[in-house]
């Protein structure tokens, strides 16, 4: 069981959970995690991984071919989605074309039964939240993307669930504006102090707005971490590759010692990498573009390789340089554009790749 490493009390408990699909299709293997009261929790993984099956196990849309699933103290195996302390806004958005902004907002409410004489007062108060105040009049119809993402929001919100559900909400949304809207959903969770369940297979998305974060590949589990511990401390191949971006390197383990360890990298020779532990069997290294440093000489305090520029890719804030060995070996190196004078200094020819040791990751899986 993946824990809050903060101690905080748990609002969703995953115990041992798995699904099959008819034609021995498994969606999901044994996922194990707790996610804490107050929590922005993001699933994180490719498509097809079983991230949105997860969701909509918690949801009460699909049950678990096996485990259980525990909502604020509660087994939610027998419970219906609409009895569930929880609310969901779909990738689609759902909005009800034939009704104002306010009627979509207040539909929950009012299918729900119960005193209707509050409904006005809490809609307001829930698209005051999502910042659409005056809004209420509107149509659909008459809102921009972003716009209508909010009124989900609201809608969802409005009924006061202890978990918020959101199952990709952004990627209709333009590459602008998924950005601000990242940072609104960020403030909007900070705001109401509800629990925040996001998928995503955007992972830059993940990293910005979530305290932790589960990496879920072909229905398995492999990592629980913080957005920083996820980056530079990787515990597998697959989670290494897959957030951000990465050079991979494959060698033989030539032993552990005086807290170094030696690997004989295919193309490059032998590497000395500083190691916390004894390390045994098969290694991979791996190290982040931006830890690497382009220069026109070999510098003496870093591991240091000599490339060919193969292209370069100009991106605005950093630049990407693409590069190759004699031996086969390629490198990407992010360099930053930290002025125009460096946007326009582009390296070329034959360089030295180089970084510091304790920049280079160790991958066991």
């Amino acid at each position: 069981m993946v824990r809050d490493p903060h101690g905080r009390p748990p609002i969703i408990s995953i115990n041992g959970v798995s699904k099959s699909f008819p034609g021995g299709v498994q969606a999901l293997a044994d996922i194990s995690i707790e996610v804490a009261e107050g929590e922005f929790f993001a699933l994180l993984g490719p498509s097809g991984c079983g991230k949105t099956t997860l969701l909509r196990i918690l949801a009460g849309f699909e049950t678990p071919s096996k485990g259980d699933v525990f909502i604020d103290g509660r087994n939610m195996s027998r419970v219906a989605p609409n009895h569930r302390p929880v609310n969901m806004v779909f990738q689609s958005y759902a909005v009800f074309p034939h009704m104002t902004v306010a009627e979509n907002v207040a539909y929950g409410l009012k299918v729900g039964g119960g005193d209707r004489s509050g409904i006005p007062a809490r809609v307001e108060e829930a698209l005051e939240l999502v910042r659409l105040a005056g809004y209420g009049d509107r149509s659909p119809q008459q809102l921009s993307g972003g716009q209508t993402q909010r009124v989900a929001l609201a809608r969802a919100l409005v009924k006061k669930p202890r978990v918020l559900l959101l199952d990709e909400p952004l990627s209709a949304l333009d590459a602008k504006l998924r950005e601000a809207m990242q940072l609104e959903l960020v403030r909007l969770q900070e705001t109401v102090g509800i629990t925040f369940v996001i998928v995503t297979h955007d992972q830059n998305e993940a990293l910005s707005m979530a305290d932790r974060i589960a990496v879920i590949e072909q229905g398995r589990l492999l990592q629980v971490a913080s957005p920083l511990e996820l980056y530079e401390y990787p515990t597998s191949r697959f989670v290494a590759d897959f957030i951000g971006k990465m050079n991979l390197f494959e060698g033989t383990n030539l032993g552990c010692a005086g807290g170094v360890l030696s690997v004989n990298v295919n193309g490059l020779g032998r590497m000395d990498i500083p190691c916390e532990d004894n390390i045994e069997g098969d290694v991979g290294l791996a190290v982040r573009p931006e830890k690497m440093l382009l220069y026109d000489h070999r510098p003496d305090d870093r591991l240091a390789y000599e490339a060919i520029v193969d292209k370069i890719a100009y991106q605005g804030s950093e630049t990407r340089v693409f590069l190759s060995t004699g031996d086969g070996i390629n490198f990407e190196v992010s360099v930053r554009n930290a002025s125009r004078r460096a946007a326009a200094e582009s390296a070329s020819g034959s360089v030295w790749v180089a970084w510091h040791p304790a920049d280079t990751l160790i991958l066991r899986d």
